[in-house]
């Protein structure tokens, strides 16, 4: 009769246990802790907290093993993580050997304690954190009682902070709650950096994203782009499926400066958000953007109203026709320093499509980019395109040639 193969806990080989207790020591966050117990266990893993919100997963996003996880479907063992007397969470797992309970609980306790680290102090509940977190991003109020109020609630605001703006939109059907998990995974990939960081979530209009803000209350510049980092990894490890954009605000030095860094991350985040190849941007990065800044906090409507009156009809244009190109060519124009040869040349299209094309946004426009004037209108109607978080339309290259009849001028005055 063949002997059973011998446990992988036999003996305890610690060895397997090397890569969990690095990536806690360096500070590598929640998910490359989970997904170096995933291969001390040989198996997969789900980690919640304690309301049952999932903060990481190690296998892919709509795979049978993440449904199996999230669901408690077969061969999933559950184990709560504890702290002392106080379960502070739950890791799931599905298998793919044995590893023996002794192993098991192991990894959990050292799990445990790392999600004890990350998840901040007991507060009163989330509605009066964010409560607080609102009255700290209004403008006006009394110094004195905000800074009594975050004491109450273990939130230090007395030396300032910095505010991250942290935005996800679904581009593949999304799970019930996704949400609720932005703002945890977020929190928690802050606080691997920021131990007092905290979070409210910001529900957002346009297409079902939403943004998880974050203040990290007292922390100087180098620790605010490290967090941001931070929050970045931990989403795009434990949330498939969507894009991400993070802004983040500098340094304020009062807590009633607050409110303007929290316009800073948010300029900061729709400015990432629609340039391409920009996931992360601090608002000291955005350059000239950082004139509209004014007016996108205090008068939004003008900002809106001076993107309508430039460059909103070659967006609308290319919505209609599914491109993206009066815009794109317009950028890059402008990019170009207004040379049609070299603007071809970038778009790898011939001069005279690129003339044709100016001479439709001329059209839709009002604005002539031959002149000094005309550039500079559109080059800022661009800009507060972006400020807005207005992206630009994208669609096939395709477009009808000269021959396709001129566009109609907009019945709007010039």
């Amino acid at each position: 009769m063949p002997t059973p193969a011998p446990e992988r806990s036999a003996g305890l080989d610690l060895d397997v246990l090397e890569p969990v207790t690095e990536a806690i020591e360096s500070g590598a966050g929640l998910f490359e802790v989970v997904r170096a117990a995933a291969r001390a266990l040989d198996a997969n893993l789900a980690l919640l907290d304690g309301a049952g919100t999932p903060l990481a997963l190690t296998p892919p996003p709509g795979s049978a093993d993440e449904r199996a996880l999230l669901g408690d479907g077969p061969g999933v063992t559950s184990v709560d993580l504890r702290v002392a007397d106080a379960v502070v969470g739950e890791l799931r797992l599905r298998p793919r050997s044995e590893s023996g309970p002794a192993l098991l609980k192991l990894v959990a306790t050292l799990v445990a304690s790392e999600v004890e680290r990350v998840r901040g102090p007991e507060r009163a509940s989330e509605e009066a954190t964010a409560a607080f977190l609102g009255s700290v991003l209004a403008r006006g109020g009394d110094r004195g009682a905000l800074v009594a109020r975050g004491k109450e609630l273990d939130i230090d605001v007395e030396a300032g902070g910095t505010v991250i703006v942290a935005r996800a939109h679904p581009i593949a059907p999304a799970e019930e709650g996704w949400r609720r998990r932005l703002l945890a995974v977020a929190e928690s990939a802050a606080r691997t950096v920021a131990a007092g960081a905290v979070g409210t979530l910001v529900e957002r209009g346009d297409g079902g994203g939403a943004d998880a803000v974050l203040l990290l209350p007292g922390v100087d510049d180098e620790l605010a782009r490290r967090a941001g980092e931070s929050v970045l990894r931990g989403l795009e490890a434990g949330l498939g499926g969507f894009s991400f954009a993070l802004g983040r605000s500098r340094v304020a030095r009062d807590p009633l400066d607050l409110p303007r860094s929290a316009d800073e991350a948010l300029l900061a985040a729709n400015v990432a958000e629609t340039t391409p190849d920009c996931l992360v941007l601090a608002f000291d990065e955005t350059g000239a953007y950082r004139l509209l800044l004014s007016a996108m906090s205090e008068d939004p409507g003008e900002l809106q109203r001076f993107y309508s009156e430039t460059v909103e009809p070659l967006v609308a244009y290319d919505e209609q026709y599914e491109t993206s190109q009066l815009v794109r060519t317009l950028e890059t124009f402008l990019d170009a320093d207004g040379n049609v040869a070299g603007t071809a040349q970038r778009l790898f299209t011939h001069r005279h499509t690129i003339r044709y094309r100016l001479e439709r946004v001329r059209e839709l426009s009002g604005l002539d980019v031959g002149s000094s004037d005309g550039r500079e209108k559109l080059s800022l109607g661009l800009k507060a395109m972006r400020v807005l978080g207005i992206a630009a339309p994208s669609g096939p290259a395709s477009e009808d040639g000269a021959g396709g009849g001129r566009v109609p001028r907009s019945p709007r005055g010039r």
